[in-house]
C-alpha cells in the first residue's frame, strides 16, 4: 500500500465506523419491542396480543426493501442510507411524542422500514468501496452491530424503560438516529454510487430482470431463504424447550439469550478475522455444514443445562458466521445494480423467517427438539443445494489479490 493510500483508507475506516454505530441505533429500535413487549402494552393500556401484532408489522418491514433498492443504484447509497435514518429517526420521535397505539404502531414499522432501506445501500456502498479480498472484514466488522444491539443496545433500553419510563426509548433513539444523520452526511460524500451516465443505471424492472437472469442471484436468494427459516425454526422454541426440558424460569430464559448475543458477535468476529482468507465461497459452504451438523446434534449433546447452552452457543455461532460471510459475497453477485441484489436478499431472509416461525411451532408439536433438529438441518441442506448450484462457475468481476 503507498503512501497516498492511507488518508483514503482511515476516511473509510470513519465511514463504516458511524455506519456501524448507526446500524446499531436502527437495530436496537428493531429489537427491542420483543422483550419489552408487556411494558409496551402496560404503556399503551392494550393486550398482549397487539404488542406481538405490532411486532409482526415491524418484521414485515423487511419483504418491502426490493422497493427501494433500485433507488439506490440509480439516487446514490447516500441518499438511501440518509433515508432510511430519517424514517427511523421520524418513527421514534412521533411513537415518543404521540403515546398512542396506532401511532407507535407507525413509528416501529418507519423504524423497521428505515432500517430494510438503510442495510442494503450501506452493503452496496461497501461492495463498491472495499476490496473484493477484504469484503469479508468490512461486513463482519459492520455486523457487530446486530450482536451489539443484544448485548448493549436492548439492555440499555431496559434502564431506560426502568428508570425513565416506556416512552423514554422512543426519544432517545430518536435523538440518536438523527445525530447519525448529520455525521453520515459529515463523513459520506455525495458521490455514494459514482456512475457517469445515469442513463446506464437500471431502472425498477430492469434491475429485477437482470436479478432474475442471474443465476448466482437466484441461488443466493434460495439459499438466504432457506437458511433463515432454518434457524427461525430452532429460533421460535428454543426457549419452550430449555424451559420444558430444564425448568427455566422467565428470568433465566433471559440470560440464556446472552448466550446467543455472545454466539453471534462470536461469529461476526470469525467472518471479520478468517473468511477472506479462507475465500468467501469456501468458509460459507464450510459454514452452512456445521451449522446443519450442529443442529442434528442440539438434541443429543443437550441432555443437560450447560450442554444445551453450549449446542445453542455452537448453532447460533456457525449460522451467523454463515450468513454474515454470505453477505459479504452477495456485495458482489450484481456489481452493476448492488443495492437491488441486497435489498433482494434481505427480503429473502424476511420471508424466510416468517416461514420458519410458521412451521417451528407445529414441527416442535409434531417430534420436539428431535424433529426441530432434522427440520432445520434438512433445509439447511437444500440451501447448500442451491448456493452450490448458483456459484457453479461464479467469479468475482474484480480482482482478488
Amino acid at each position: 500500500m503507498n503512501s497516498k493510500s492511507h488518508p483514503l483508507e482511515r476516511k473509510l475506516t470513519f465511514q463504516l465506523g458511524a455506519a456501524t454505530l448507526a446500524r446499531l441505533i436502527l437495530n436496537t429500535s428493531r429489537r427491542f419491542a420483543y422483550p419489552f413487549a408487556s411494558a409496551l402494552s402496560r404503556g399503551l393500556g392494550v393486550p398482549l396480543a397487539a404488542i406481538t401484532s405490532l411486532i409482526a408489522v415491524n418484521q414485515v418491514t423487511g419483504v418491502l426493501s426490493p422497493v427501494f433498492g433500485p433507488l439506490g443504484d440509480r439516487w446514490g447509497y447516500r441518499a438511501m442510507m440518509l433515508t432510511g435514518l430519517a424514517m427511523l429517526t421520524g418513527g421514534m420521535l412521533v411513537g415518543g411524542l404521540f403515546p398512542v397505539y396506532g401511532v407507535v404502531l407507525l413509528g416501529l414499522f418507519l423504524a423497521g422500514l428505515g432500517k430494510s432501506v438503510f442495510d442494503p445501500a450501506l452493503h452496496a456502498y461497501v461492495g463498491e468501496r472495499v476490496p473484493y479480498q477484504r469484503r469479508g472484514l468490512a461486513i463482519g466488522m459492520l455486523e457487530f452491530a446486530w450482536a451489539g444491539s443484544a448485548l448493549v443496545g436492548i439492555p440499555l433500553v431496559g434502564l431506560l424503560i426502568e428508570r425513565l419510563g416506556w416512552r423514554a426509548p422512543f426519544f432517545v433513539l430518536g435523538g440518536l438516529g438523527l445525530l447519525s444523520v448529520v455525521a453520515l452526511r459529515a463523513l459520506i460524500p455525495d458521490d455514494g454510487h459514482r456512475q457517469r451516465d445515469p442513463g446506464n443505471l437500471p431502472g425498477f424492472r430492469e434491475a429485477w430482470r437482470r436479478l432474475s437472469r442471474e443465476r448466482a442471484a437466484l441461488g443466493a436468494l434460495g439459499f438466504g431463504l432457506l437458511v433463515s427459516a432454518a434457524n427461525d425454526n430452532l429460533f421460535v422454541v428454543y426457549g419452550i424447550w430449555l424451559e420444558s426440558a430444564f425448568g427455566l424460569s422467565i428470568a433465566l430464559l433471559g440470560a440464556a439469550t446472552t448466550v446467543i448475543g455472545l454466539a453471534e458477535l462470536l461469529g461476526e468476529g470469525l467472518t471479520a478475522s478468517i473468511a477472506d482468507r479462507l475465500g468467501l465461497k469456501r468458509a460459507i459452504v464450510a459454514g452452512l455444514i456445521l451449522s446443519a451438523l450442529s443442529y442434528i446434534l442440539l438434541p443429543l449433546v443437550g441432555r443437560t443445562l450447560p450442554l444445551a447452552l453450549m449446542g445453542l452457543f455452537v448453532t447460533f455461532l456457525t449460522f451467523e458466521f454463515t450468513i454474515v460471510t454470505a453477505f459479504s459475497l452477495f456485495t458482489e453477485i450484481l456489481p452493476t445494480a448492488r443495492a437491488t441484489m441486497m435489498s433482494s436478499s434481505v427480503a429473502a431472509i424476511s420471508i424466510g423467517r416468517v416461514m420458519g416461525a410458521l412451521v417451528g411451532g407445529p414441527v416442535w408439536l409434531a417430534g420436539g427438539m428431535w424433529a426441530t433438529g432434522f427440520v432445520s438441518a434438512a433445509v439447511s441442506g437444500l440451501a447448500l443445494v442451491l448456493l452450490v448450484w448458483g456459484l457453479r462457475g461464479w467469479r468475482a468481476t474484480v480482482p482478488t489479490c
